[in-house]
């Protein structure tokens, strides 16, 4: 039996484990062991297990992993997301359709000091919701809006999914962060332009709101400062070379902790709250990494990787359409897992065949930081897709007035914007690249 076929075999119990609903992580541990066993014996697979664990936590640019989820809680309980909120709906909240593009803009916002889609939309839709159903717009296109803009929660650094992807391939962490910048700004235009358009077609779904004085906008706008200092401080930081990934995001949550704070949002209940939130997210994290890192080590023992590039490469396909099948197999995984597993299952697999293949005369480094942004792009789509987009679910808990049908309904036009913003970014990898050259 080739590696490949094995790989394949085992993938399939995983898949199976999966159907059974059993948690990912266990799933990819005991299917890792299992071809493990089934390849090196017992004693190899315990004398692995024991320093398993100590060998994936001690790599210290994961400690980034605990301290953007730390900002992250600590913004959620500071109220920014209200401030970001007010600040968008007073500057276009008058346009048709306007309170929901400010809702957008909020969530990319948001998503700067946040790091998590699932936060992000959480968050987002407790704050906008209340009010774009006050306001009179159509639940579809209110609970549509938010699970989109939720996405842009892992796309606009701060991105965990990105720092993971940056550990798996030994990327820089911040090139990944800015080459991620560009394409999160297109999304957040891309579904506002989707709002606007929706509000044309239907003015029924999507009324104007009061327009806001110059002043009161701009006292808005000022409330605002914090924010973009922390992420100016964080981003600006990394790039500029005066801090680590980790010491910006150590700075981050200190700056946000004392935003919240001073905010009034920050108790010792809701701090206490932010570091079991904190410890919960950042244990599920790490337990899905041991258990990608066993599933990972039985395929490195079977070079189906490595095979399954050689292979590929040898068919002689236009690298494109090995891409698309790519593209393909995310979307359909996004039917079914959640975006950090899918990274770290298929990383492994995917990584080394775009590496032996040429995309528009790309460099190394550059290739890999463009497919890793395309990749996050991909995975996000998963969170606003049936049957398990997680983004929907949250945001449909919160108003119990509309179905789950009819806002995944609504989230149609928002993936074709995704649709056209994939395009772009595949057929023009500079939209990725080109904040790099700066």
């Amino acid at each position: 039996m080739t590696g490949i076929e094995q790989g394949v075999l085992i993938a399939g119990l995983m898949l199976l484990l999966l159907a059974l609903r059993m948690h990912i992580a266990m799933a990819m541990m005991l299917a890792g062991s299992v071809g493990y066993l089934w390849l090196a014996g017992p004693d190899p697979l315990l004398n692995y297990m024991k320093n398993a664990a100590f060998a994936r936590y001690s790599v210290y640019d994961l400690s980034v992993v605990p301290l953007f989820l730390l900002m992250g809680q600590f913004a959620t309980h500071g109220g920014l997301s209200k401030t970001l909120f007010r600040a968008g709906n007073a500057m276009i909240g008058h346009w048709r359709g306007g309170m929901a593009m400010a809702a957008v803009v909020a969530c990319a916002g948001f998503g700067a000091i946040c790091g998590s889609s699932l936060a992000t939309a959480a968050t987002m839709g407790q704050v906008a919701l209340p009010e774009l159903r006050r306001h009179k717009y159509s639940p579809k296109l209110a609970t549509a809006a938010l699970a989109a803009g939720g996405t842009l929660g892992i796309l606009i650094p701060p991105s965990v999914p990105l720092v993971i992807y940056a550990i798996l391939t030994e990327q820089n962490i911040a090139k990944l962060f800015v080459a991620a910048f560009i394409p999160g700004i297109i999304a957040m235009i891309g579904y506002m332009l989707v709002i606007a358009i929706v509000a044309r077609l239907d003015p029924t779904a999507a009324p104007a709101g009061v327009r806001v004085s110059w002043a009161g906008r701009l006292a808005a706008l000022l409330e605002t400062w914090p924010i973009i200092l922390v992420f100016v401080t964080v981003i600006g930081g990394i790039y500029g070379g005066f801090f680590t990934p980790t010491e910006a995001a150590s700075i981050g949550t200190l700056a946000t902790a004392f935003v919240a704070w001073r905010s009034g949002g920050l108790s010792q209940s809701s701090l206490l709250a932010c570091l079991y939130g904190t410890a919960q997210a950042t244990a599920m994290i790490f337990l899905i990494l041991l258990g990608a890192d066993i599933m990972n080590v039985f395929l490195a023992l079977t070079q189906m990787p490595a095979e399954l590039a050689k292979w590929v490469v040898g068919l002689g396909y236009s690298p494109l359409l090995v891409l698309a099948v790519i593209i393909f197999i995310y979307l359909f995984l996004g039917c079914i897992m959640d975006s950090l597993s899918m990274l770290l299952l298929t990383i492994p697999i995917f990584f080394p065949i775009i590496m032996g293949l040429d995309f528009w005369g790309l460099a190394p480094e550059g290739k890999a930081i463009w497919f890793g942004v395309l990749a996050l792009m991909v995975v996000e789509i998963g969170l606003i897709t049936p049957p398990v987009g997680m983004n929907v679910f949250i945001i449909s808990s919160m108003d119990k007035d509309i179905s789950m049908r009819e806002t995944f309904r609504g989230i149609l036009p928002f993936l074709m914007s995704d649709a056209i913003r994939i395009s772009l970014v595949v057929f023009v990898p500079s939209i990725v690249l080109v904040a790099l050259s700066f």
